[in-house]
């Protein structure tokens, strides 16, 4: 029988920033990129939430991203960062099936494909997630903004955005059925 001494510590997940420095030298690594909206009784995409944070040097629109840790579920990722990025009283209402509606490549060299990142190469699955509660920014998030669908896939909010991450909204809008 081994002495539960011996036993390695549980991994947290989380990494100091020069691990993470150097694994993102390394290996692509998974985020979850997710797109809150409001949606009316019907389940018809009412309102789209972005974010506005530092990005790259810069100030863009965003919608809510993070890494999916060591030994967390997809389901419990997307809860965990919604309320990082819009607070506990979010109530995201995640869905039955952890099935992305696309999956974005983000590469430190622009170009690649039309998600950027400098830091990394990241593999991100992404999501539309409506929320029923009071949302606020968290953390990085300097504000938050509920616009319309057809305002939230804009040119001008395109223009906001870094990192290509508009291709994603009209993606997400498009896949709910909320651009005519």
């Amino acid at each position: 029988m081994t002495d539960m001494a011996e036993l390695p510590d549980e991994p947290t997940g989380w990494l100091s920033d020069r691990e993470l420095e150097h694994v993102r030298s390394e290996l692509p690594l998974v985020y979850v990129n997710v797109v809150p909206v409001r949606i009316n009784p019907m389940g018809e995409v009412t309102e789209v939430g972005l974010l506005l944070r530092a990005f790259d040097g810069g100030i863009s629109r965003a919608i809510v991203a993070g890494r999916v840790l060591y030994h967390e579920r997809i389901r419990d990722a997307i809860v965990r960062n919604m309320e990082k990025d819009l607070g506990l009283a979010a109530m995201p209402q995640v869905p039955m099936s952890p099935t992305p509606l696309a999956v974005a490549e983000y590469f430190p060299t622009k170009g690649v494909t039309p998600f950027h990142d400098s830091r990394q190469h990241a593999v991100a699955l992404v999501y539309v997630v409506a929320v029923e509660g009071h949302c606020e920014p968290q953390q990085g998030a300097l504000d938050l903004t509920w616009l319309t669908p057809e305002e939230a896939a804009s040119d001008e909010i395109a223009s906001e955005m870094a990192g290509g991450q508009h291709v994603l909204l009209r993606q997400a809008l498009a896949h709910c059925g909320a651009l005519t």
